[in-house]
């Protein structure tokens, strides 16, 4: 039985990515890194957001912010450092003002071939590094292709509606949950971590959730007493 870490995050979101990045240093250092699962879920922090051709992710956050241009130059500088320390390279310049459903739905095809993780890698580093438009369908085609999908299937999906219940069931799980940000990080079902918080608290995290974990899977070995029958036809009580 592996320990599951559920994970809400937006591909759009720069926390996230760091977020990943995190979760991923604490589980070098974990000893149980092995027995982990990752499964990762969707979230968007903007469902109404549209293709915007010609506007900048500068302007466009200092308008929804009610903030300078400068301000907003300024915040997005200081997160690219954040990133730089994790080993990632942010270039909001480039960054595509889009919407992520699509995106998400990609994300959750690759997840029924295993493949959610690294399609939540390469749609990163298309939206952050790459300045890709992640709501474009033949980007999304390259992208997952890049992933290890089938052309065939990515266009059959993008060419339906396949997956946005899975998206919208996601998002609904969280607003159940409470969850109000991304990224979320949900260990063993018990554990709760919020943002990109220092390695040192994953690696707490990881930690407890597998002594929970642990005393779980106890538990349900732990069998009690009672009549059985063996494969020579006696049937007596079962003793310990």
């Amino acid at each position: 039985m592996k320990m599951k870490i559920d994970v809400w995050s937006d591909i759009m979101c720069p926390f996230c990515y760091i977020g990943k990045r995190k979760l991923e240093s604490a589980l070098m250092q974990f000893e149980h890194k092995e027995d982990v699962q990752i499964e990762w879920h969707s979230f968007q922090l903007d469902p109404t957001i549209t293709y915007q051709p010609g506007n900048d992710l500068y302007t466009y956050l200092a308008e929804r912010k009610g903030a300078t241009r400068e301000w907003s130059v300024m915040v997005h500088n200081q997160m690219t450092e954040t990133a730089k320390k994790e080993g990632l390279t942010y270039n909001f310049d480039k960054a595509i003002i889009a919407n992520s459903f699509d995106a998400h739905r990609l994300i959750q095809l690759a997840k029924t071939h295993g493949l959610g993780d690294a399609m939540e890698e390469r749609l990163f580093k298309a939206y952050f590094t790459e300045g890709k438009n992640v709501s474009d369908h033949n980007t999304l085609m390259q992208i997952g292709m890049d992933a290890g999908l089938r052309a065939v299937e990515i266009g059959e999906m993008l060419n339906s509606d396949a997956f946005a219940n899975e998206v919208h069931a996601d998002i609904m799980q969280a607003e159940r949950l409470g969850i109000r940000g991304v990224p979320f990080f949900l260990l063993d079902e018990q554990l709760g971590i919020s943002g990109a918080q220092p390695v040192a608290v994953f690696t707490n995290g990881l930690q407890q959730a597998w002594a929970i974990h642990e005393n779980a899977r106890k538990a349900e070995i732990n069998t009690p007493e009672g009549t059985v029958c063996s494969a020579d036809g006696v049937c007596e009580p079962n003793k310990k």
